[in-house]
């Protein structure tokens, strides 16, 4: 076993230098300025208490710092898993309360054991089953789900909390002229800081300051804002060890909350991964290990006080593009966490909420993908209508319900197309030795009497009978003059018993109908299948040649040039 690929640390810290250290420290200086104001607000999204954030910054960054596989993808608190916390864990206890915030931990306990077990058990191809136009929906529908449930802080009106668009947006509408004046102010003028901050430079810790601009307003003309709502007392302190309390019933009812947890963990830890490893040449990503690390992270998170975290799209950016080489830039952004739980939390009592509500916001809005949109309109409408199909699910029924559909239409789309794959009849281009499509090859010279055709997939009991249907279907069209038939394997790179036995079926009915049947380029473990099942009972080992134009041509001609080479090579490989 390589101790390397299990303990990915080991892969750079051995070789680390001073020349790497300085980008790690301005990075993990500036993620870690970002990551403070944010994890105070998500921690407030989830539902728990503002020091909640912080903590969810610090254990599980190190343990994904030791285990994880991209050097560059920074984790804790996420706005998206913040939101999914908050929609599971409230129906079972009222926020903020101890039960809340016990049942929230549970929550990453029983992600991160998910998530290690489905890397030591190499589960990670699972993941694909979510296509990116689902990723895209989904994503871009939290996104305004998240937003919207912050108008609540952003504008000062107690609106209700929920993962359906149309509950929020009933609510904003009926309660707008409720609105608080001062509260809104601020709010809004901290969302257009933010964003003329970010145009001028993604570098600016636009989020800090907001935040220090609007700590000074409510220090020092905190009179004439009484009404602007603050975070108030922060604790001071670390986390103390601690096994998270649950019993069976708990587990139960948060299981599902937990498997949308883990999904879209993952699918956002490794989307990141994989653009950020697409800019160097130093590591590659390993899926199955980022399970393990991810689980890990929130696993052991767990054991102090942190709720279940991943990989944040937009500090993961900041981290690379300010220099981060390693692992060793998170492990700076945690000293920072410390130091601010240690002696800084003080400043944080007159942070408005607002300006916390004005840095999600603008955050989560910039995962609204119109270009996906676009790009998928022109590109493949099916795909596209799959995307739409799951933003709207999971605005109108919610987060859990939302990954549900996109993962059942991905599966439903899976099907359908390796059910119904790509069936076409060749023919001979002009002057050569090559068949092509004849729907894309005007110019083909189209046989009345042979029947050249391809199968662009594996054949299985998927789509066996739509094989079948297919062949039927050609040779009712060639009519009683039909005399060969050639099946062009190439593309098939795989056969079940369901498939070689409508093959074989086929073929006898050719032969009662007195039609030739030959196979051409068919791969050789392909081949082997069809020797196992049999096929060499009904047909003869000349029935298969390298190229559909040397099938047509001994049918022709009787020319064996070519056919006695071949099959003299296929006994050698078969015997």
């Amino acid at each position: 076993m390589n101790i390397k690929k299990v303990i990915p640390i080991l892969e750079w810290l051995p070789n680390y230098n001073r020349s790497l250290f300085k980008g790690d420290l301005v990075a993990g200086i500036t993620v870690g300025i970002i990551l403070i104001p944010q994890g105070i607000a998500y921690a407030l999204i989830a539902g728990l208490p503002p020091i909640y954030g912080l903590y969810c910054a610090l254990v599980p960054q190190v343990m994904y710092a030791i285990f994880g596989s991209s050097r560059q993808v920074a984790i804790g608190p996420v706005a998206m898993d913040s939101l999914i916390v908050a929609t599971g864990v409230s129906t079972l206890a009222l926020a903020g309360s101890e039960s809340y915030i016990s049942i929230a931990i549970l929550l990453a306990l029983m992600v991160g054991s998910i998530q290690f077990i489905m890397g030591i058990f190499s589960l990670g191809f699972i993941v694909n089953f979510l296509s990116k136009p689902v990723i895209t929906g989904f994503t871009s529908a939290v996104a305004l789900i998240i937003g919207f449930n912050q108008f609540r802080n952003l504008l000062g009106v107690d609106f209700i909390q929920s993962d359906q668009i149309q509950i929020i947006l009933k609510d904003i509408w009926f309660q707008m002229d409720s609105y608080n004046y001062h509260t809104s102010i601020i709010g809004l003028i901290s969302v257009v800081v933010i964003i003329v901050f970010r145009k001028i430079n993604k570098k600016i810790p636009n989020a800090l300051i907001v935040v220090i601009l609007g700590i000074l307003i409510m220090k020092f003309f905190g009179e004439s804002f009484a009404d602007v709502s603050i975070v108030k007392d922060i604790p001071s302190g670390l986390p103390k060890f601690g096994i998270p309390e649950f019993d069976l019933d708990q587990i139960r009812e948060l299981l599902p909350i937990a498997l949308t947890l883990v999904m879209v963990g993952y699918l956002e830890t490794i989307s990141i991964g994989k653009s950020l490893e697409a800019k160097q040449d130093e590591y590659r990503i390993r899926p199955n290990q980022e399970l393990i690390a991810l689980g890990l992270s929130n696993m052991v998170g767990s054991f102090f006080k942190a709720y279940p975290s991943t990989s944040s799209f937009s500090r993961s950016a900041i981290n690379q593009e300010s220099g981060a080489k390693t692992g060793m830039a998170a492990l700076i952004s945690v000293v920072m966490v410390i130091i601010t739980l240690l002696f800084l939390t003080p400043l944080f009592y007159h942070l408005p909420k607002t300006v916390l509500a004005a840095i999600i916001i603008v955050a989560v809005f910039g995962l609204i993908n119109f270009k996906e949109a676009t790009f998928l309109w022109k590109a493949n409408h099916l795909d596209f209508w799959l995307m739409l199909a799951t933003f709207l699910a999971t605005l109108l029924l919610g987060i859990e319900y939302g990954i549900i559909v996109g993962v059942g239409l991905s599966l439903t789309i899976l099907i359908f197309r390796t059910s119904r794959p790509y069936v076409v009849e060749l023919g001979k281009v002009p002057n050569s030795n090559f068949y092509k499509n004849k729907n894309r090859f005007e110019e083909v010279i189209i046989e009345d009497d042979i029947l050249v055709f391809r199968f662009d997939a594996q054949l299985f009991y998927a789509n066996a009978s739509y094989f079948r249907e297919k062949l039927d279907e050609m040779m009712y069209k060639k009519g009683n003059v039909l005399k060969l038939i050639v099946l062009d394997a190439e593309s098939i790179n795989r056969v079940d018993s369901t498939g070689v036995e409508m093959l074989k079926e086929r073929i006898k009915y050719c032969k009662k109908k007195g039609i030739t049947f030959y196979l051409a380029g068919v791969k050789g473990p392909v081949r082997d299948d069809l020797f196992r099942s049999g096929i060499l009972e009904i047909i003869e080992l000349n029935h298969f040649f390298m190229r559909a134009n040397q099938a047509v041509k001994f049918y022709k001609t009787g020319d064996r040039t070519h056919q006695e080479k071949y099959a003299k090579y296929i006994h050698q490989a078969y015997d």
